[in-house]
C-alpha cells in the first residue's frame, strides 16, 4: 500500500497515511485535530538513476516548497 500526504484545512497540518489506492481520495480524519476537512496533496519523491539526481512530483519542480514554482514565488506552500 502507498503512503499518501494529506492537508487538514481545519488545523493546517500536513500528515501521512498508509492507504490503498482505492481509498486515496476518500476523506480521512486528521491525525492532529481529528477533523475530516482533509484533502490529499501532491507528494514529492526522489530517485537516483545512473548517478543523476532527479526530483519529481506531479506539478512540483526540484527545489521543493510544495508548489509548482519550487518555492520561488513566496506563496508559502
Amino acid at each position: 500500500m502507498p503512503v499518501y500526504e494529506y492537508f487538514c484545512s481545519n488545523c493546517r497540518t500536513k500528515f501521512d497515511a498508509l492507504r490503498s489506492m482505492g481509498e486515496a481520495d476518500v476523506a480521512i480524519q486528521c491525525a492532529k485535530c481529528e477533523s475530516t476537512r482533509t484533502a490529499r496533496v501532491l507528494s514529492m519523491f526522489f530517485a537516483n538513476s545512473g548517478g543523476a539526481r532527479t526530483a519529481a512530483a506531479s506539478g512540483v519542480s526540484e527545489g521543493g516548497g510544495g508548489c509548482a514554482c519550487g518555492g520561488q514565488c513566496g506563496c508559502g506552500s
